[in-house]
């Protein structure tokens, strides 16, 4: 899709433009509505399954307590307090205001303090380990969430326990094959299956609680300080799985581009909560009546005519209960990529309206991979309950520490009030931390291990391409060296702009010296273009996009500037400029681009096997005529070899 110069006008998305505002100004209720409808899809997925498995894993397996009614009544005030205080309060109200211009995320915020703290370094790379966790938690939670909804089959009879896995792989690949179409095209799917899902777990709740209303005593926090009292070091490790209730939280923080924060609000608030607290509540009820349901509380509270079609119904809503950290993936891999983080890959964009809506595809197989991977290896939901929460707990934690800073230096919060707020949730989250760690020998080294490779990755790229400007650098005739010497030869000059590409806006680019040595031409109009990408998601006025400075001989040095989230379209923002005798029709334009290849060497202190590494990710970047959208026909590409 070539969505044309329309998307370089300065722009949040749709969704982030749409929500209420306290000025007057009318709100598109429908609108509104529809987005409501697409992120309960989209972003409460993650979330809206956890009680497949959450309190199961507080009662049943090898760290659980027993069902006595004192600890029923523990673990569901932990679950009810952790999901007010946590997402209620921590990232509904406080999180998300700490949004990059509409977009959100743990790399968005990061880019949002690296500017303003004293340590802009260090967070930054805190941020990016919290970035590379989420990628881990993108493996996970389509495994485990697929997995629990097939392993309801048990429930019905054994006879299906062979064909678990078969089907949990098979949803998996058919919901991976769904991702093209888009966020949107997504959410209109799965937004009413999830409002059913809510309907249908509220119900039952509402039913078991009935049986045992004596459960609500629960709502007392003072049940969960007297359940530490009574288990001791055994309650400290059931809180690992009391966590379980509340991951999503952090993919609720990512997507917020995807729809903006007042839909995102209003539908915890009003729908997710109140169906959660119903559910958890219903199972508690049950296990009050039959502890021995204890080994899966969520289908034994259905009646037994209803129990296939709950079956169904969560494994649809498993399906889109990976949808939240998969769209959070896509977009999280967009901004690293504009950061200059990651190589090119290849970004589709899926919405003509909302710029932030995108599919990366080599991510959603890397993905898909991954999470059949899990299934096999661990085989059951419980074995990847040990794995799961590590990497979500860490990047929970991370993002208070920066949303501390945020409040103190973008805020201007003073530290009385700041940092007891931060204080409070540092210590929910160390509690949380704590406790996933215990899991690590069990299988939490697998996000550990998957996000320290990511990172290292990451920061290979990133050093390796400020090794390489240096070295081009070097090699590089200085631009104003080269222009009075172009003056002093005879050079025909041919008709048409020629755009050279380069990251370095003072040198001549290898490529223009190559073209000249080879061809002996040079076209009347000469343009060095360099593109930047900005910290900060979109570019909010036309006149911040390009800046130009005219030289000598024809030349032009023209700078195109893009927000991290935005398309990097460059023939779309030169058809913007307008100035006398610099022009750029399509059809008498020429865009030369160098490639390098990278030969890895010791000399500027990128050790032999990095810069190995280093190369094999160069080769396998995206093409960069389609990364900035050029046109194919209008192409020339220049090798060079470099040694770094």
């Amino acid at each position: 899709m070539n969505p044309g110069p329309s998307t370089l006008v300065p722009a949040i998305p749709d969704a982030v433009q749409q929500v209420p505002v306290l000025n007057g100004a009318k709100v598109h209720q429908s609108r509104l509505l529809l987005l409501c409808l697409a992120s309960l899809g989209i972003v409460y997925g993650d979330i809206g399954t956890s009680p497949l498995y959450a309190l199961r894993e507080c009662f049943y397996g090898e760290h659980a307590v027993p069902p006595t009614p004192a600890n029923v009544l523990g673990v569901l005030s932990l679950i009810l307090w952790s999901l007010i205080l946590i997402i209620s309060v921590k990232y509904l109200i406080l999180i998300l205001r700490a949004d990059n211009r509409g977009e959100g995320g743990i790399l968005a915020l990061a880019t949002l303090v690296s500017d303003v703290a004293r340590r802009g370094k260090a967070l930054l790379l805190l941020g990016l380990f919290g970035a590379a966790l989420l990628y881990a938690d993108g493996m996970i939670t389509p495994a485990i969430s697929v997995l629990s909804a097939a392993e309801g089959l048990h429930v019905a009879t054994p006879l299906f326990d062979p064909y678990v896995v078969p089907v949990a792989i098979g949803i998996l690949i058919a919901l991976f094959l769904f991702q093209s179409r888009g966020t949107t095209g997504v959410g209109r799917v799965f937004g009413p299956v999830t409002v059913l899902w809510f309907v249908a777990i509220a119900l039952l709740g509402i039913h078991q609680i009935g049986r045992a209303p004596e459960v609500l005593a629960a709502i007392n926090p003072a049940h969960g300080f007297e359940f530490f009292r009574n288990n001791g070091p055994r309650g400290f490790v059931v809180l690992g799985a009391v966590f379980l209730a509340v991951t999503g939280g952090e993919a609720l923080y990512a997507d917020i581009g995807h729809f903006g924060t007042a839909p995102i609000r209003i539908t915890w608030f009003a729908v997710v909560l109140p169906a959660l607290t119903l559910n958890y509540f219903g199972q508690g009820a049950l296990l009050l009546v039959e502890p021995e349901s204890a080994v899966n509380p969520f289908f034994r509270m259905a009646p037994s005519w209803a129990l296939y079609p709950m079956v169904l119904l969560a494994t649809a809503a498993a399906v889109i209960a990976s949808q939240a950290i998969i769209s959070g993936a896509f977009s999280l891999t967009m901004q690293a990529i504009q950061l200059g983080y990651m190589p090119r890959l290849k970004v589709n964009y899926t919405s003509e309206r909302v710029i932030g809506q995108v599919y990366v595809p080599v991510v959603n197989w890397a993905l898909m991979l991954s999470s059949i991977g899990l299934v096999l290896g661990f085989g059951t939901s419980s074995h990847l309950a040990a794995a799961y929460g590590v990497a979500i707990t860490t990047t929970m934690l991370i993002t208070t520490i920066l949303f501390y800073v945020v409040a103190r230096r973008r805020w201007r919060w003073p530290t009385v009030a700041a940092l007891p707020v931060a204080a409070f949730f540092i210590a929910i989250d160390l509690a949380f931390f704590g406790a996933n760690m215990l899991k690590v020998a069990h299988g939490g080294w697998f996000p550990l291990l998957v996000s320290a490779s990511i990172l290292f990755l990451m920061l290979t790229w990133r050093k390796g391409r400020r090794v390489l400007r240096t070295r081009l650098s070097d090699i590089c005739l200085p631009l104003d060296a080269f222009l009075p010497d172009l003056k002093s030869q005879s050079i025909r000059r041919v008709p048409g702009t020629a755009v050279f590409m380069s990251g370095n806006r003072f040198g001549t680019p290898l490529a223009l010296l190559h073209n000249l040595k080879h061809n002996k031409v040079l076209h009347e109009q000469v343009v060095l273009l360099t593109v930047r990408t900005e910290e900060v998601p979109y570019l909010a006025n036309l006149r911040d996009r390009i800046a130009l400075e005219k030289l000598e001989e024809g030349f032009w040095r023209v700078q195109v500037h893009f927000g991290f989230m935005e398309k990097p379209d460059v023939p779309a923002a030169l058809e913007n400029v307008k100035e006398p005798g610099l022009g750029f029709d399509p059809m008498r334009t020429t865009y030369f681009i160098g490639r390098e290849t990278i030969l890895a060497t010791r000399t500027l202190g990128l050790s032999a096997w990095r810069g190995s590494i280093f190369a094999w990710m160069i080769r396998n970047a995206g093409d960069v005529t389609s990364y900035f959208c050029l046109p194919p026909n209008g192409v020339v590409e220049l090798g060079a070899r470099v040694e770094l």
